[in-house]
């Protein structure tokens, strides 16, 4: 196999010893320049692997050579080199299709790591080809919309870079499905995927949870602990309900993004970590920023690339194609259950709330209630809106959230659904309430689990 190959552009020649030095070791070649005509010209005479740039140059700048690189070499990374935290290059630099970003002074542990991922990325992308890379999200992002062949080419193309990702959805569409495919599909697809709901864990562990601690840094710290950030080391970390961040915790997870190192509680020393972060939230995070809720600097951070996955009833049309795949895996070895063309209708004409998740509950429910292998509209049992409008029945409207249930007077018909739900929608709104809007606090008080609270609020519509 021959040697791989860097170029490096940098006007500092202390740098561009360094890399050279550094890389060699590594059985690169590496060819050093210190301009951007300097960079045309070796672009001109030989393709290169990896190529590292300098933000400013004598004569241009560094995203002057990264949009050369895209238009005549689209496989070759590019990794930006910036001052010491100089934030707002770095983002620019991602944006404007970096792989990555090495601050000075350079970390050598960083760089090596960082180089072993572009280097394993450009070689996937030339044996493999970009288009494989993106028909292999079909297995599990089933639908073949207009926007969802547009999510599975943002994928393909998210894979194939570090910068951070911001995925933008309603509850239930599928986010940490589409995480999950941005990882399997890029060079950290090997390391480990970890997913964390910001939103499950109380805010006095949150520093533990995510940067570690050692040995007798509390009480209770009875022997050192990795964090998240160490766990998800060589591959992706996810912010699943981003914006349930306490402020305080914003500002440290921002130092962690910035500086690629983390702090255990009771550590003197700062340890790096190689960790590609994407997040999401169903919130709206700009509205959160402006109300002051959520850093800014954060969210410009977390937010170079974001990814909006559509909700369900903005492609209707894969309703038949999902609710056929649910109802198989559902089924596992056995038969799978079938829809009636009415019951297919009516899932057609609904609005999903809940979106996918909403679809796999009902679809579930659905086989446990009927009575055959062939599932109808009374074994959906959607709601009762859903049902007026797919068979022109007229029916009362539901009552409001805010206002307390009442009891039907007596030898009026019940609508016990209807009553049980605002039974239930009542109690939960006042736990939250008492919990400060606490979701962990206010599952404690309800004495159920923080999932099935989750659950509720999606299924009443409390937001």
């Amino acid at each position: 196999m021959s040697q791989q190959t860097v170029l490096v552009i940098d006007d500092e020649r202390d740098i561009r010893e360094l890399l050279t030095i550094t890389l060699g070791r590594m059985d690169l070649r590496v060819d050093a320049v210190g301009t951007v005509v300097e960079a045309r010209q070796a672009l001109a005479e030989r393709s290169y692997d990896l190529c590292f740039t300098d933000m400013r140059l004598p004569d241009g700048s560094g995203q002057e050579v990264i949009e050369l690189i895209a238009a005549g070499h689209p496989d070759t990374p590019v990794a930006m080199i910036t001052a010491y935290g100089n934030v707002d290059a770095a983002v620019n630099a991602l944006k404007a299709g970096a792989f990555d970003f090495v601050s000075k002074p350079v970390d050598l542990q960083m760089l090596r790591q960082l180089v072993r991922t572009a280097l394993k990325l450009a070689q996937e992308k030339r044996s493999s080809g970009s288009e494989a890379t993106a028909t292999g999200s079909g297995d599990r992002l089933v639908g073949q919309s207009l926007p969802m062949q547009q999510v599975r080419n943002t994928i393909a193309k998210l894979a194939r870079n570090q910068a951070p990702v911001y995925i933008a959805g309603e509850s239930g569409v599928g986010k940490e499905l589409v995480a999950r495919l941005i990882h399997e599909q890029g060079p950290r697809g090997t390391g480990p995927f970890i997913p964390v709901n910001c939103g499950a864990i109380p805010s006095e562990l949150m520093e533990s949870e995510f940067f570690g601690h050692r040995k007798g840094s509390f009480t209770g710290a009875h022997a050192d602990k990795e964090g998240l950030f160490q766990a998800a080391r060589g591959g992706t970390l996810f912010l699943d309900e981003v914006a349930e961040l306490p402020l305080h915790m914003q500002v440290k997870l921002l130092r962690a993004i910035q500086e690629k190192a983390v702090r255990p509680i009771g550590g003197r020393d700062e340890i790096p970590v190689d960790v590609r972060i994407l997040s999401a939230t169903h919130k709206n995070l700009s509205a959160l920023v402006e109300a002051g809720q959520f850093r800014q600097d954060l969210f410009y951070r977390i937010n170079v690339i974001e990814l909006r996955v559509p909700p369900l009833r903005e492609r209707r049309g894969d309703v038949p194609l999902l609710a056929d795949f649910i109802l198989r895996q559902l089924a596992g070895k056995g038969r799978p259950y079938q829809l009636t063309a009415a019951a297919l209708q009516a899932l057609e004409a609904y609005d999903f709330p809940g979106n996918v998740r909403e679809l796999e509950n009902i679809l579930e429910r659905s086989m446990a209630m009927c009575d055959s292998e062939t599932i109808d509209v009374p074994d959906l049992a959607l709601p009762q809106r859903a049902a007026a409008a797919t068979t022109g029945v007229a029916h009362a409207p539901p009552a409001q959230p805010e206002s307390a249930p009442v009891a039907p007077p007596p030898g009026s018909p019940v609508a016990l659904d209807d009553y049980i739900s605002n039974l239930e929608r009542s109690a939960i709104v006042k736990a939250l309430e008492e919990s400060r809007y606490n979701k962990t606090a206010a599952a404690r008080k309800l004495g159920i689990t923080f999932r099935a609270l989750r659950y509720k609020l999606k299924k009443l519509g409390i937001d």
